[in-house]
């Protein structure tokens, strides 16, 4: 192979990304825009089509790197309350974990994918499960919740940093 040959084929592969420099940091993990606390408001939907105000707190304790973070989320309304824990890994656009809702005792896992500004999860556990989407953009955050087999058939949530 040539010289200039080798050197186009150096070109393409480091521009595709196969050869990386060590100064090339890798990018930021999109848990780490999630750090702090907030609090804000949003809706319930009932399957009978009710729709209750809720209001609630949320914590994201995520380390140094962005690999792990744990969630405390508490919300409540004139009929509902749940209160949220969970702990979950960010390995390479993946995430997984546990979580714990302790007003009806309930547990499971969690998966999906975190990229950029977005998280898009699956939450299962033996009684509930749920498809969740996450948008953290600066200082306001958007969480739509989408229970299965539940009378809530919708949770939206609208959060703001402290």
């Amino acid at each position: 192979m040539s010289r200039s040959t080798l050197a186009k084929t150096s070109l393409v592969l480091l521009s595709l990304g196969v050869f990386a420099s060590p100064s090339q940091a890798a990018p930021a993990s999109p848990l780490l825009a999630m750090a702090g606390s907030w609090s804000g408001g949003g809706t319930l939907t009932t399957s009978d089509g009710m729709q209750e105000q809720l209001r609630c707190r949320a914590k994201y304790d995520v380390d140094g790197t962005g690999a792990e973070l744990r969630l405390s989320l508490k919300c409540a309304s004139a009929s509902y309350n749940f209160d949220l824990t969970s702990d979950v890994e960010y390995r390479g656009g993946a995430i997984s974990g546990a979580w714990t809702e302790a007003s009806r005792n309930a547990s499971g896992t969690i998966s999906g994918r975190a990229t950029g500004d977005r998280v898009e999860a699956a939450a299962r556990g033996n009684n509930f499960s749920a498809d969740l989407s996450l948008t953290t953009r600066g200082g306001k955050q958007s969480v739509s919740i989408r229970p299965q087999q539940s009378n809530v058939t919708a949770v939206s949530l609208a959060l703001a940093r402290h």
